[in-house]
């Protein structure tokens, strides 16, 4: 039974959730807001109404490419959501520019965040084969060194939950108060928010589940 939970949070989950996330994207990339503004027109109109006149916005390839850069203060955005003038478009757009404006006020989640990133790529890219190689070869320190630095990685994870679900709560406040979308629109814009949420929380679980197995794997290893 736990293998088999283990194996639905594993694999279903982030399934579920990036199917979820892909087909209220299309559905609402369909819907055009009451303002007809782009993507990129609501990014600068945000920014600009909160006096970040020093972020920039550029456009990039790929679906769903939407990101914050704090290092560089840009916001791109996805072909599709920079040109785009649909509920979804506005969404994502306003969600980057909540990020930006985090980083402005030099929100704490978003600052521990940044501060985990050196340490929780590291753990990354290094921690499963040092947990291999620990179990294969034995040796305890090395595992258990593997799996801290997999905690990292995952403790990353969860710190993410917070800052996006902030930058989203931000989002809607900014859409509805500049008038970039009505009242009754705000239903249908949380739906795209909260789809894209829904990714993170997936994410975190595996990462969760996977450092669970680990650890359960360390005990028996010590057991023996």
């Amino acid at each position: 039974m736990s293998f088999l939970i283990y194996f639905a949070i594993l694999l279903i989950v982030p399934i579920w959730a990036s199917s979820r996330v892909k087909k209220t994207y299309k559905k609402y990339s369909k819907v055009p807001t009451s303002s007809s503004m782009t993507g990129a027109e609501v990014a600068r109109k945000i920014l600009d109404d909160n006096g970040l006149f020093n972020v920039r916005i550029e456009e990039v390839r790929g679906m769903l490419s939407d990101h914050y850069d704090p290092r560089s203060k840009v916001i791109r955005l996805s072909s599709d959501n920079y040109h785009g003038r649909s509920m979804a478009a506005s969404a994502v757009s306003a969600h980057e520019v909540g990020h930006a404006i985090q980083d402005a006020e030099e929100y704490a989640f978003l600052k521990f965040r940044s501060a985990l990133v050196p340490v929780a790529s590291f753990g990354s890219n290094i921690s499963i084969f040092l947990i291999i190689g620990g179990f294969l070869l034995g040796f305890t320190g090395l595992a258990l060194a593997g799996i801290i630095f997999f905690a990292a990685a995952v403790l990353f994870q969860f710190i993410t939950l917070p800052v996006e679900f902030d930058a989203s709560n931000r989002a809607m406040g900014q859409l509805v108060s500049t008038g970039i979308i009505r009242n009754d629109e705000e239903r249908k814009t949380k739906k795209v928010l909260n789809a894209a949420a829904m990714t993170y929380v997936a994410g975190a679980l595996v990462a969760l589940a996977e450092l669970l197995r680990f650890v359960f794997m360390f005990v028996g290893m010590n057991e023996e």
